[in-house]
């Protein structure tokens, strides 16, 4: 076993304290960042840049070309930020046209059969359970979490600190420091637990949850809510980001059940 090697091309740009185990196969436009690790039987194609202190664990492959049929072999790439893990058989298309590139960033944990396909754009903290799935042109936001089996259409976004529950398939935009889960994804709560475990107060948790009443509760449509929200609630970022939110969710968000 001692004298068995992975393939790395000669062009590949691998940084220090890089360690990568036998079968691996690593293409030529390649780069790694220092401190990486990289298990058995890995793929990683042309067009990858992988961070500092990756782990990537076997059967992964990264960068394959986008199961995109308007794809016509455009330079593109995928970029893995810093300290992410990516567990057995993740896979990683790079992108298309559209972005150019497919994004997860610092500090992620993919678990194992993830699919992360063209043109997504995963933000820092995320963590996404077994088998789940993005369409291409999705938008994960920081600190996110999505547990398994959920599967996203193209183009939806999901919102910082929310979190989705096993098997929610979405459809509709899920904004931010919410809980959702059943079919259709319904609107379930404050994502109250991860809030205070990422150091909010109890008086920012509280106003979250007094916006997302007026949005989801009172039976008014979303204009009228808006409206509401505007004009009764002091400024903060969490309004902010909520009414922003929405008012670019060209696709709609969820629902109340």
């Amino acid at each position: 076993m001692s004298d068995l090697k992975p393939f790395i091309h000669p062009d590949a740009k691998i940084g220090n304290n890089v360690s990568i185990a036998p079968f691996s196969y690593i293409y030529g436009d390649v780069v790694i960042g220092d401190n990486t690790w990289i298990g058995p039987n890995v793929t990683i194609m042309d067009g990858a840049r992988i961070g500092s202190g990756c782990r990537i664990f076997p059967g992964a492959v990264i960068s394959a070309e986008p199961q995109d049929l308007k794809y016509a072999g455009e330079y593109t790439t995928t970029e893995i930020g810093n300290n992410t893990v990516i567990r057995e058989y993740v896979t990683i298309h790079k992108g298309t046209s559209d972005k150019l590139k497919t994004v997860v960033g610092d500090n992620c944990l993919i678990m194992g059969y993830v699919h992360i396909d063209h043109d997504c754009i995963v933000g820092n903290n995320c963590i996404f359970a077994n088998y789940t799935g993005l369409s291409g042109h999705c938008i994960i936001e920081d600190y996110a979490t999505l547990e398994g089996r959920v599967g996203l259409q193209q183009f939806m976004r999901v919102g910082r600190y929310s979190f989705v529950g096993a098997t929610t398939m979405i459809r509709k935009n899920v904004p931010p420091f919410i809980k959702t889960s059943r079919e259709p994804a319904s609107y379930m709560g404050v994502n109250s637990i991860g809030l205070r475990r990422r150091g909010f107060t109890e008086e920012r948790i509280n106003n979250i949850q007094n916006i997302y009443r007026v949005l989801f509760q009172k039976g008014m449509n979303i204009s009228q809510a808006l409206e509401v929200i505007k004009k009764e609630f002091e400024e903060s970022e969490e309004k902010n980001e909520i009414i922003d939110f929405v008012l670019n969710s060209e696709k709609g968000i969820i629902t109340r059940d």
